[in-house]
This record gives structure tokens, sequence and C-alpha cells, in this order.
């Protein structure tokens, strides 16, 4: 039987890009039993992970912390919103709450993202909702996403005159937020070879760029390395031309899959030091605690497990 037009079939049927399909054969990465994913993602809270930051801005690379909360919750399909009254109509989601904290000179960026992504990924591919926000000292800067049958629709609100309050509708396309989900999920479905890819929204609104679709090229190799947990790593790669940008993100071959480090390389702009300048993040610490049911101070205490402070980059 000849499976890849097979897999090129099913690509298409549930609204991916054709060429996802295209040099469909992995590296051998683990599969997981239902048990194994319900034990893991269902009772012992979310999944925390403190990152060692190296964020480049300004020409400079500055040193910070990212912390990555992987969680599970139920989402209403139609408003796409998190249900207070979970019911038969909502849809289990694998949310990403990804977060970066660091200084350039006397004032500090912190700055979110958050995918929403449901599990079943056969029938729903593709996040329902992105949304990323940037805070510091000058103002902030709002994006998000919500998917439709064909389209995102994007809604932008900045402090900036040139991006102003905007709300428009881009082509459905994977987004490059979608792959810290995907990898979680079910790798084997990341895209490869050529394809078109959204470009994730931290990078956008740093460097000032239009939320367009754009053509992306990515593979995934095995590497010698470990995790910190000493198993073995797979590097799924994802080139931009038209951006001059490759990210790298390092992940466990085996379930859960967790992600161990990225690697994002550009060109800087012109006039903030136009030279290739690499952010980098490497996972320190991993815990799994239900975090919404310690909120008191007490409970600070936890953040020792994480690598953090009560004022996380108070020392810095």
């Amino acid at each position: 039987m000849n499976i890849r037009p097979m897999v090129l079939i099913l690509f298409i049927l549930i609204g991916l890009p054709a060429a996802v399909a295209h040099s469909y054969r992995l590296p051998q990465i683990g599969t997981y039993t239902r048990d194994q994913f319900q034990d893991y993602w269902y009772n012992h809270g979310a999944e925390i992970s403190r990152f060692s930051l190296q964020q480049m801005r300004y020409g400079e690379i500055h040193e910070g912390d990212a912390v990555q909360v992987f969680v599970t919750e139920k989402m209403n399909p139609d408003t796409q919103v998190k249900a207070d009254h979970p019911g038969t109509q909502d849809i289990a989601i694998l949310k990403l709450n990804a977060v970066r904290k660091f200084f350039t000179g006397i004032y500090p960026y912190s700055i979110m993202t958050s995918i929403f992504a449901p599990v079943d990924v056969r029938n729903y591919p593709l996040p329902l909702k992105i949304s990323s926000s940037t805070q510091e000292w000058c103002g902030h800067v709002y994006t998000q996403l919500n998917l439709s049958e064909s389209e995102y629709r994007v809604r932008l609100h900045s402090y900036f005159e040139g991006e102003g309050d905007r709300d428009f509708k881009v082509q459905k396309a994977i987004p490059e937020d979608a792959v810290w989900t995907m990898i979680r999920l079910d790798p084997v479905r990341l895209p490869r070879g050529e394809f078109l890819m959204i470009p994730g929204t931290v990078y956008t609104r740093l460097v000032h760029r239009p939320v367009t679709v754009q053509k992306a090229v990515a593979d995934i190799s095995l590497t010698g390395e470990k995790s910190l947990e000493g198993n073995p790593l797979v590097i799924y790669e994802i080139n931009l031309p038209e951006e001059q940008r490759t990210l790298r993100i390092y992940f466990e071959k085996d379930f859960p899959y967790r992600i161990q480090k990225w690697h994002e390389t550009h060109r800087g702009l012109i006039g903030m030091g136009a030279r290739v300048l690499t952010t980098s993040a490497t996972r320190t610490h991993t815990i799994m605690d239900p975090y919404w049911k310690h909120h008191t101070n007490k409970d600070r205490r936890r953040l020792e497990a994480l690598g953090l402070s009560a004022r996380e980059m108070g020392s810095r």
C-alpha cells in the first residue's frame, strides 16, 4: 500500500495545506496511549517549566526568565472562551501560557502568549485562539487571532500610531505559535517541507512586522542531546526566508515531549544593530502543580522549585 497519498488526502481533509505532507517520514518519535495522556495531563495539575532566557532586543542580548504553563481546560467552541460551566458542547483544550520577562536598560518587558489548542487534533488541527500581549514602560500591545472555517480574524491594539487599533483577516494557515502545542499533543503532525505559516505573534510585535501568511520550510532531525530528565531530544527547525529567521525547538522524542530549549535567530533591524542575533532559552526546572490553588503568601515558597523568587527578576 502506498501510504504517502493517503497521508496527503488526510491533511487536505482536515484543512491543513497539502505541502504539510511533504517529506512525511520522521525520526522515530514515540507514541503514547490514551491512559498515559490522561494520567499526565489530567491528574497532576499544570506542567510549569522555567527557562533561563537570553532575549535579543535593540541589538543586544538581555538575560531574563521564561515560564511555560501547559494546562488542560474546557472551551466553548462558539465563543472561543473558557467555559465557566463546562457542558457537552464544550471541547477539551491544551492551553499554553508562555511568559517572558527581561530588562532592557532600566525598564522591564513582560510578554505573554496564550495558545488554545484542542486535544482532539484530528477534528481540530489548529488552535481556536491565540492571544499575545507585550507590556513595557513605553506602553502595551495586544494581538488576538480567532479561527473561523477559512481564516483567522486578527485584532491588534497598539500604542504605536502606525499599528493602531486594527481588525482584519488572514487566510487560514499554520500559526507559528501553534507549533508549541502541536509538539505536546502529536509531534508527528508537525508540518515539514514547504508550507504556509503565520509568523509568531511575539516576533511580529517586537520587530513591528504585519501579521501575514508567509512561506516557511521546516524539518525534524535527531540530536545526541538529552533533556533535563536525561531523555533523547529531537530538533524541529523552521525557516522563514522572508524574515531571514530560523526557529529551532528541542523536545523529547518520547511522550510527554517536554520542550528543553529553543533558539530563534534573525537579522536585527536597521538602526538597531542590523546583525544576526539569537534569542535562546534552556529549561532549568519543571513541576506539576495545580497552581490556581496556591495563591497565598505562604505558597510563594513553591517558586523555589521553579528556580524563581517571589520578585521573579528582582536580583537581575
